[in-house]
């Protein structure tokens, strides 16, 4: 589910940013972003993160402006100096020149820059706890409101499709006279004259494959059990995404089985409700 927070806070001569953004993803995908003096409390930010979050593709950064810098770069005299000895040495055995410019050959060398970390205090990342709970919580009210705009969605398209699958019941008994007038029709035209016992009989069988009322029943049920798991459960993401699944199959079935134009219409109005459905149920936790 998408979802946006972001929280700062002040903490001795340093302004702590939170930052947290989420698309949709059936995993739980986090790509953290944040500074090297914090790195050891990564597992403690995921624990933090993963239960409240529960799953998408998400970026989660900590920005920190301080004037003084938890890094602190330095030249490392002691390796520049060996370094210095041993080329020496090599270039006098070899009998060839000392290179010109010294300095530049150097600093080029492995370790030649020694990096010191500051150590973590502890009351700075009791702050930045404090930062990022307050981002989580303003994160979670974005997806709150999103939640409450796709509940509204998700209601208006289920009722549509229901109101659409009602209207199929008026072809119905045109539909099956249709279908023996035309299968009658076209003995006529090749002129076979067939026993009559025997063509009702055809017929019924021919019907019963045609027959939609269990494809009517179990879409109607399908309609009903994704508003009980609307209303009623949580992170119900996947399982509505299931029951789309089953509601689209109907919907293909129904549709297959129609012959009739103006039922096939309905089916396309219908599978145009519900692929705005699916669309967007992704969006849902």
């Amino acid at each position: 589910m998408t979802g946006y927070g972001c929280a700062e806070t002040e903490f001795q001569n340093k302004k702590i940013s939170v930052e947290i953004k989420s698309l949709n993803s059936k995993q739980f995908d986090l790509n953290l972003r944040i500074p090297s003096v914090y790195r050891e409390k990564e597992i403690e930010i995921r624990s933090k993160l993963h239960p409240i979050i529960e799953r998408g593709k998400i970026d989660f950064t900590i920005l920190v402006d301080a004037s003084e810098k938890s890094l602190t770069n330095k030249i490392n005299r002691n390796t520049i100096n060996s370094y210095y000895e041993e080329i020496k040495e090599i270039a006098g055995s070899l009998k060839i020149s000392e290179p010109a410019d010294w300095f530049s050959i150097l600093m080029r060398l492995p370790e030649t820059i020694k990096t010191e970390v500051n150590e973590l205090d502890e009351e700075e990342w009791a702050a930045v706890c404090r930062t990022i709970d307050e981002a989580l919580k303003i994160f979670n009210q974005f997806r709150i409101q999103e939640g409450e705009m796709l509940e509204k969605v998700f209601i208006e398209k289920i009722q549509n499709i229901y109101l659409l699958y009602r209207e199929i019941e008026q072809y119905e008994p045109e539909r099956l006279k249709k279908i023996k007038n035309r299968i009658q029709e076209s003995f006529r035209k090749i002129e076979i004259v067939c026993d009559e016992n025997r063509f009702e009989q055809e017929m019924i069988y021919y019907i019963d494959r045609l027959d939609i009322n269990e494809e009517k029943k179990r879409l109607n049920n399908h309609l009903e059990y994704f508003s009980e798991t609307l209303a009623n459960e949580k992170s119900q993401g996947r399982k509505l995404g299931f029951i789309v699944q089953e509601i689209g199959r109907e919907i293909n079935t129904l549709g297959s089985k129609s012959n009739h134009a103006e039922m096939q219409k309905i089916v396309v109005k219908m599978k145009d409700e519900l692929e705005q459905v699916k669309e967007q149920v992704l969006n849902v936790l």
